[in-house]
C-alpha cells in the first residue's frame, strides 16, 4: 500500500508510477520517472481522473452508515464498518490515496508557478482544496501547510481543520484571480490546456463557477460553528461575478473512458460491469431505510438510482437490506435478487463521463445559502430547482412536470409551506437526490445537521451500543512513521471526538 508517511523520498516514484498501466501513465519509460517528465500538461488529466473517481467510488462506506446502501444476501457480516468498532487500519486507504493524489497535485502547481503557466496554478488550487476538505472532513487536524515541504519538514505536524479550511478558502479566491487572468493573449502559454482539462478543456468561466461553488460548500459546512456567519464571504464570491454551476451544469472529467481494462468510467468499473462483461459488485446493495423513503413518497426516482433485480423473488422487482443485519442461511434473497447500486439513472454506459461536481448539487447548496440569508433570492424556488434538477439529472421522462408533481404532493419530507425547519428539509431532499452520487455529503451532513433526523443505527449483533462514527482514526502508518506529530493531537475515540465543524 501506498503511504505518505512522510517517509516520502520515493513517493514520487510510487505515485507516478502505477502497478497497472492506464492512459495516464506521464512517463514513456515508468521505470525511469524524471522530474521533467512531470509537466503541468501530463499532471492534470490524471489528478482531475483520479479525483473524480476517489469522490465517486472510494466512499462506499459512508453509503453504508448513512442508509443509501447495505451488504448484499451472498455476504456475511462485514464488520468493523457494520458494528462501527473503528480501528487504525479501517479505511486507511483514505489517508494515503488522497495524500499520493495531493502531492502530485502540489507538484503540478509549483511546475505551472516556474512555467508561468496560471490555469494550471489554478486548477491545482481548487484540487487541493477538495483534497484536503475531504482529509479534515474524515480526520479533523491533518498536515497541510508542510505537508510537501520534504526537504525541511519530512515528519510534519499537524494543522488545526479550521486553520485549514480558511486557507483553502483563501486558495479558492487566489484560483479565481487567475481564471479571471486568463485571456486570449496568454491562454497559450499553458501548454495543451485544451486536451489536458479533462473537465473543461481550458473554459476559465466554468473553471470560476467551480471555484466558486466549491468555496460555497467550505462555507455551509461551518454553518454550525459557534459565531460562524458565511454571508460576507459569500458576498465576495458573489462580488467576482463567476456565478456557481447552474442547472445542467455539470462539471465532468471524460478522458475517453472506453470498454477496456482500466479505462473504464470508474463508477461503471467499480458498480455495474467490469470490462469483461462480468458482473464488478455483488456487496453494495439498496438500503431498506432509504428505498422506504422514496417508496412512501411515491417518489419514482429509486428505479433511477437503483436497479431492478435480475432475478426478482415473490415479485420483489426492487428489493433492498437492512444495514448491519444478519440474514439466516434460509433467507431466499441473494444478491442476484436484489437492487443494486448502480441504477439506469447513475450507471448509462462505459464510457459516460465521471461526474464530478454535479448541478443537483449546487443547486442544493444554493438553496441552504438562500434560506440562510448569505445568497440573495427566493429560497423556495431555489429549493424547487434543486429537487426538479434531482429528476432531470436521473433522466425521468417529463421530469419537470414529475418534480411539480412531487413537490406538490404535500408530504411532510418534501412540502415547503407545511415544514417548520427548512434548512432540515433542504438538507433531507438534497440527501435523497445525492444517492450513490456523492455518498460523503450524506455522511457529512448528517454530522453537521442531524439529518436524516430518523437514520437507523446498523443492527449488527456486535455494535454493543455504539453510534455511526464521528470520524476516522489516524492510521497505523502514521503511528508508524510520524508518530511524534500524530500523538501530539492527543487519544482519539471515533464515538466522541468530532471534526472541527461537528457542532
Amino acid at each position: 500500500m501506498k503511504k505518505l508517511s512522510y517517509l516520502i523520498i520515493g513517493l514520487l516514484t510510487v505515485s507516478l508510477v502505477s502497478c497497472k498501466k492506464d492512459f495516464f501513465d506521464v512517463n514513456k519509460n515508468p521505470n525511469s520517472p524524471t522530474t521533467s517528465s512531470m509537466t503541468p500538461e501530463l499532471l492534470l488529466p490524471r489528478a482531475l481522473h483520479l479525483t473524480a473517481a476517489r469522490m465517486s467510488v472510494s466512499m462506499d462506506y459512508s453509503a453504508h452508515w448513512t442508509g443509501y446502501w447495505a451488504r448484499g444476501g451472498n455476504f456475511g457480516p462485514s464488520n468493523p464498518q457494520e458494528d462501527y468498532a473503528i480501528t487504525n487500519d479501517y479505511q486507511a486507504g483514505q489517508w494515503s490515496g488522497w495524500y499520493d493524489l495531493l502531492f502530485d497535485v502540489d507538484q503540478m502547481e509549483k511546475k505551472s508557478i516556474e512555467t508561468n503557466q496560471p490555469f494550471y496554478t489554478g486548477i491545482a488550487k481548487v484540487l487541493k482544496s477538495i483534497g484536503f476538505m475531504y482529509l479534515v472532513d474524515q480526520y479533523n487536524n491533518v498536515p497541510y501547510s508542510k505537508a510537501f515541504d520534504l526537504a525541511n519538514n519530512i515528519l510534519p505536524t499537524y494543522d488545526k481543520g479550521d486553520v485549514i479550511y480558511a486557507d483553502l478558502i483563501n486558495q479558492l479566491d487566489q484560483a479565481v484571480v487567475l481564471f479571471k487572468g486568463i485571456n486570449s493573449a496568454n491562454i497559450a502559454s499553458n501548454a495543451g490546456i485544451s486536451t489536458a482539462d479533462i473537465v473543461y478543456k481550458g473554459n476559465a468561466t466554468n473553471w470560476i463557477k467551480f471555484a466558486n461553488t466549491q468555496r460555497l460548500k467550505l462555507l455551509l459546512r461551518q454553518s454550525q460553528v459557534s459565531g460562524f456567519n458565511g454571508a460576507a464571504e459569500v458576498a465576495k464570491i458573489v462580488t467576482n461575478g463567476g456565478g456557481f454551476i447552474g442547472t445542467g451544469e455539470t462539471a465532468s472529467v471524460q478522458p475517453t473512458y472506453v470498454v477496456d481494462n482500466g479505462k473504464q468510467n470508474p463508477f461503471w468499473n467499480a458498480y455495474k460491469r467490469l470490462y469483461t462483461g462480468a458482473i464488478a459488485d455483488d456487496f453494495n446493495r439498496a438500503n431498506n431505510y432509504v428505498l422506504g423513503k422514496f417508496r412512501n413518497n411515491n417518489d419514482i426516482r429509486y428505479q433511477y438510482f437503483f436497479s431492478a433485480a435480475t432475478t426478482p423473488v415473490s415479485g420483489n422487482t426492487y428489493y433492498g437490506y437492512n444495514f448491519g443485519e444478519i440474514l439466516p442461511s434460509s433467507d431466499p434473497y441473494k444478491s442476484i435478487n436484489s437492487s443494486d447500486v448502480a441504477g439506469p439513472g447513475l450507471a448509462k454506459s462505459a464510457g459516460q463521463p465521471q461526474w464530478f461536481f454535479t448541478s443537483v448539487e449546487s443547486l442544493f447548496l444554493q438553496a441552504e445559502a438562500t434560506q440562510r440569508g448569505w445568497l440573495s433570492g427566493n429560497a423556495e424556488a431555489a429549493y424547487r430547482a434543486a429537487v426538479t434538477e434531482s429528476f432531470a439529472y436521473l433522466g425521468v421522462p417529463s421530469a419537470t412536470v414529475a418534480a411539480t408533481t412531487y413537490l406538490d404532493s404535500a408530504r411532510p419530507i418534501v412540502d415547503w409551506g407545511t415544514a417548520t425547519d427548512k434548512i432540515s428539509l433542504i438538507a433531507m431532499q438534497q440527501y435523497l437526490a445525492l444517492t450513490g452520487i456523492n455518498n460523503f455529503e450524506a455522511y457529512s451532513n448528517y454530522r453537521r445537521l442531524g439529518v436524516p433526523n430518523d437514520l437507523p443505527l446498523s443492527l449488527a449483533p456486535g455494535r454493543s451500543g455504539r453510534v455511526i462514527p464521528k470520524r476516522l482514526l489516524y492510521p497505523t502508518s502514521e503511528y508508524n512513521y510520524n508518530a511524534a506529530a500524530v500523538r501530539a493531537e492527543g487519544t482519539i475515540d471515533a464515538q466522541t471526538a468530532t471534526v472541527f465543524w461537528d457542532k
